[in-house]
């Protein structure tokens, strides 16, 4: 086998050629790609007494992979969402192994063979109007960084933008005046625009007098004056959220993620009666089946479904124990 064909030298090429220049895959889906194959590597280091550039072909098949994909979710505890986004990658590389090293395509086809395992799929979470109002009240505005909060709050619940184009935003891409509106680049280099509320300008509008003036500054910096992590938006929010709790009961059960404030932005429009392919559209899902989860979650959408049926017309007869002496003698 040339030196070409290895498989450090196949996974090297997978990450630089196949990713980054010819896929031009986002960095969020570099990194997953890359812890992945980190944790595999150690895990076939310790099982195999190798290096990890010295790995053979033969040493990644089907069996290392499915003991691998086991130990995450048995000992490090991954949910089996997260171990088939771990699959994926696998199977992405061997995809490309498979063009490049035909004659090793019935490994390939072993590895490609695993099947993902079945989750359980969840009802999604969102705050009530409520809450948000809770929530929105919390940031003391007195303060920089309480202004900032309150600043990228009302604009995560209004425009259901994701976290990661929450922290990626910059001043240029805010449009303050007539039609005022948000610019995003999305998942798949998807560019769109998302309207802004007379709130949400008026928040923005503030906050964008005090903090850098540059077009190129970042919106919401951190203090250091760089972009926020995802991490740290969740800090935040989980600090905001154990305040709010206090004004609003219901948010103490309630684990608040970034990605439920995008939830939140979704049922306001479908509680409004705006379609869901306009809603598609404003939160830039590539399919229609991912809007369709927002149908299912408001319970009294449905309850109003219910009460346009007619009920059936049926006889309920009433329960009427046994005898006390056969009750007995059935629990022998």
């Amino acid at each position: 086998m040339s030196v070409e064909s290895t498989f450090p030298t196949l996974l090297t090429k997978f990450f630089s050629q196949r990713l980054i220049q010819q896929k031009r895959v986002s960095p969020h889906t570099i990194s997953s790609y890359r812890d992945t194959f980190r944790l595999l590597l150690r895990f076939a280091c310790s099982e195999l007494g190798k290096d990890p550039s010295a790995l053979a072909w033969e040493d990644i098949d089907a069996p290392l992979i499915c003991a691998f994909l086991d130990q995450q979710e048995q000992q490090n505890g991954i949910s089996p969402k997260t171990r088939n986004l771990r699959l994926s990658a696998i199977r992405s590389f061997f995809r490309f192994s498979s063009f490049e090293l035909p004659e090793r395509m019935a490994l390939v086809q072993r590895i490609l063979a695993i099947p993902p395992k079945r989750t359980l799929r969840r009802q999604i979470g969102y705050l009530s109007r409520t809450e948000v109002d809770a929530l929105l009240a919390v940031p003391d505005q007195e303060t920089w960084a309480g202004r900032r909060d309150h600043a990228w709050l009302i604009t995560a619940v209004q425009t259901g933008l994701r976290v990661s184009e929450l922290t990626s935003l910059k001043r240029k891409d805010i449009e303050l005046g007539t039609g005022a509106y948000v610019y995003v680049v999305g998942k798949g280099r998807k560019e769109r625009y998302t309207p802004l509320t007379r709130e949400t300008v008026t928040a923005l509008k503030s906050w964008m007098t005090e903090s850098d003036t540059s077009t190129e500054g970042v919106l919401f910096p951190s203090l250091r004056g760089k972009s926020m992590s995802n991490d740290g938006i969740q800090y935040l929010l989980s600090k905001h959220c154990r305040k709010a709790a206090t004004l609003c009961p219901s948010l103490q059960d309630k684990r608040v993620s970034p990605h439920q404030l995008r939830h939140t932005a979704a049922m306001e429009l479908l509680k409004a009666g705006v379609d869901v392919t306009v809603i598609a559209l404003w939160l830039g899902h590539e399919s229609l089946d991912t809007t369709r989860i927002y149908l299912e979650a408001d319970l009294e959408m449905k309850r109003c479904a219910l009460a346009k049926t007619t009920p059936h017309q049926a006889q309920t007869a009433g329960f009427k124990a046994d005898d006390a002496l056969l009750e007995f003698l059935k629990s022998l």
